[in-house]
């Protein structure tokens, strides 16, 4: 397990944009590491994850609103939401593991269980 942190989140006006950060006490050159929003009064989703081999994957909802990229020299992993709209409005948490969250790719089956370190999760409060 890595320890992660976010930051980045805060209220924000619908349209705007924000970069989220998830800091890794450690290489993160091959994690898959990814986003989750946590919603009020709706599950836990993934929005955009990246595999160990550095490949992007978003939900198909998310294209073109979201941007995974990691900063391989800081150890960072970072999220860029264009466009915010209210219904961006959760805590996202960062998570890591060694192994690909998912057997198939975001959006096409389950989220592997036991992922390895999850973060306390940054707010976004997206107000129209």
């Amino acid at each position: 397990d890595v320890p992660l942190v976010e930051s980045g989140g805060g209220s924000v006006q619908s349209g705007g944009n924000v970069t989220l950060s998830c800091a890794a006490s450690g290489l993160i050159s091959l994690l898959c590491m990814g986003w989750f929003r946590q919603s009020p009064g709706k599950e836990r989703e993934a929005v955009a994850t990246m595999t160990g081999s550095g490949i992007p994957q978003y939900d198909d909802s998310a294209k073109g609103h979201f941007s995974i990229f990691k900063d391989y020299t800081k150890n960072i992993l970072y999220l860029r939401i264009n466009s915010l709209k209210p219904e961006d409005t959760g805590m996202y948490h960062c998570a890591a593991d060694v192994d690909d969250f998912y057997r198939y790719g975001l959006g096409a089956g389950p989220l592997r269980p036991g992922i390895g370190s999850w973060g306390q999760g940054t707010q976004v409060t997206v107000s129209s």
